[in-house]
């Protein structure tokens, strides 16, 4: 498929290698800063412009691939062949954007963190939306040259998938660097804790989280939990989060 992406992000970036891994063609990078879109420009070998009065006509395919809050203003913009197919791949975004505007529009969200600085691709499922029938197969086939995990989502649903994906990979994330800076402060190396981060997620193909759930709240273990927070004196927002997690963790499994 011949294809128009517009963004020079993590997410522009990491896609735009996988459709021309996966044998597409990516026509033309449209993007707002010079820098950002020479960059992109060079690793996916494709010319860039950086107005919408140049935008490429002869793409089959074009995907807004941007912050959420730009979307509604690329689309104020940017003029395409009417045969031709336009999407975004924000989670929080209705596909309702494009309606009046466009004659064939979607969705074409990946489920996944994506950084450009990572040179492996990781797995990407996706979730596709179209407001006809048409667009909505031509969409669900693309996707599936990409990923064997293809699903159709309406905008409620991507909606709490989106929020899903929040708590399962932003948040804990966070715990990660407060974790990380910690450990630097302590003279503790974090690497020594990957292989406790890498059974969890394990344990999670298997089984249900909450019958995994292990440490000293769920064992009401207030000792440990007290010694705990006195060696978070100095780590005052840590602490709170810490106190915040355990206080949870014994109401979700004990105040039911």
């Amino acid at each position: 498929m011949n294809i128009t992406l517009i963004g020079t992000g993590n997410v522009a970036t990491v896609l735009g290698k996988s459709f021309i891994q996966k044998g597409h063609h990516i026509l033309q990078i449209i993007g707002r800063r010079e820098d950002a879109a020479k960059e992109l420009t060079d690793t996916l070998k494709c010319p860039h412009s950086l107005s919408f009065k140049e935008v490429n006509q002869q793409s089959d395919l074009y995907i807004i691939a941007v912050s959420d809050n730009a979307v509604e203003q690329i689309i104020d913009e940017i003029i395409i062949p009417p045969k031709s197919i336009i999407v975004h791949t924000a989670g929080g975004v209705s596909i309702n954007v494009f309606k009046n505007r466009f004659k064939n529009f979607g969705v074409l969200y990946p489920l996944q963190s994506l950084r450009k600085e990572n040179k492996e691709l990781p797995e990407i499922p996706f979730f596709v939306d179209a407001n006809n029938e048409t667009a909505k197969i031509a969409l669900y086939n693309f996707a599936k040259t990409i990923s064997e995990k293809v699903s159709y989502a309406t905008d409620e649903q991507r909606l709490k998938l989106h929020v899903a994906a929040v708590l399962t990979s932003n948040f804990p994330n966070f715990l990660y660097a407060l974790t990380n800076d910690f450990c630097t402060k302590e003279n503790i190396d974090f690497k020594n804790l990957l292989p406790l981060m890498q059974e969890t997620i394990n344990r999670l193909q298997r089984f249900n989280p909450a019958e995994m759930q292990t440490g000293p709240a769920i064992r009401k273990d207030m000792s440990t939990i007290e010694k705990h927070l006195d060696v978070l004196e100095g780590y005052p927002e840590t602490k709170n989060i810490y106190r915040f997690l355990s206080d949870e963790i014994f109401a979700y499994f004990f105040k039911k």
